[in-house]
């Protein structure tokens, strides 16, 4: 065989080799495309329910099926005014906005400078302290109710904002200690001595340097922690009882529990508006959302 012919022969394996590849590349593509739409289908059907049961009036919502489509757009308007008459939303949207905002914020921020001390100052014990804050997240959160309990009725924090406020930040610090004292880690240190020869203190450095480089990773822990405090039901049951103190999803489980039978319709409208501020809000943040996530997993 001459070299021209072997030559010719290994051009065309490596060419059937690479179709071969090609194939298999593409029937994993359609395979792994196949398993999406039907993972989203899954996904979109509970939220196809509400859309079309908030447009449905008691009678139609009982007579025919759950999943036909309504007959009128009128009820949806009916809908939501009786929803929000009923369950005092307004408290609820506005409790849950002032824990979620103050609560979120202020963790992530206290976050940030726990990890600045852990990660950019040496000092002894620093593993201590990090195993202290992050155990925060390694027992269950209802093994706090009880001593929670007492320790606000003590104190007068029960059915307060504020005793909320203080009890979303507190619980909120560890997660993001951990992310922000892993990616401030990774920055360099020549930043800090520089600053510190030209007379910075830590304050300056933590606020000049440190602090912008960290924004977005910061952006998306606030919004993980803000939809965490929204979205909780347990501790605003425990702790607050009152319509004007209690969360949005507190008012949910209350109209759920004395309507669910009767009007879920209703029910539909108000779970709908719960959910309407965390969805604008991750639009709104979506781009520094998923920067962060790309920083932060450096």
């Amino acid at each position: 065989m001459t070299s021209e012919a072997l030559a010719f022969d290994v051009a065309s394996f490596d060419l059937e080799a690479a179709a071969r590849r090609e194939r298999r590349q593409t029937t994993r593509n359609r395979a792994v495309l196949a398993a999406g739409l039907v993972l989203s289908l899954l996904w979109i059907v509970p939220f196809y329910y509400l859309a079309v049961s908030v447009f449905k009036t008691n009678a139609e919502y009982g007579s025919g099926n759950p999943l036909a489509l309504p007959q009128s757009l009128r009820p949806l308007v009916e809908n939501v005014l009786d929803a929000w008459s009923r369950t005092k939303m307004a408290y609820g949207l506005f409790n849950s906005a002032l824990y979620g905002l103050c609560g979120a914020g202020a963790a992530v921020f206290l976050a940030a400078l726990a990890a600045y001390g852990l990660a950019r100052i040496d000092f002894n014990g620093k593993t201590f302290w990090f195993l202290l804050i992050f155990s925060g997240t390694v027992f269950p959160f209802q093994m706090y109710l009880i001593p929670l309990f007492i320790s606000y009725s003590k104190l007068g924090l029960v059915n307060t904002r504020l005793g909320m406020i203080l009890f979303y930040t507190a619980i909120c610090i560890p997660f993001p200690v951990l992310v922000l004292r892993n990616y401030m880690a990774q920055l360099p240190r020549e930043m800090d001595e520089a600053a510190r020869v030209d007379g910075c203190s830590e304050w300056r450095i933590f606020r000049s340097i440190v602090l912008p480089n960290c924004l977005r990773p910061m952006m998306a822990l606030f919004l993980i922690q803000f939809t965490w405090v929204w979205n909780d039901l347990l501790f605003s049951m425990v702790l607050t009882s009152r319509e004007e103190v209690r969360s949005v999803m507190n008012g949910l489980m209350v109209l759920q529990g004395g309507y669910a039978a009767t009007t879920p319709n209703v029910v539909m409208a108000a779970t709908l508006i719960a959910s309407l501020p965390t969805l604008v809000l991750f639009l709104a943040l979506r781009r520094f959302f998923m920067e962060g996530l790309k920083i932060s997993t450096l």
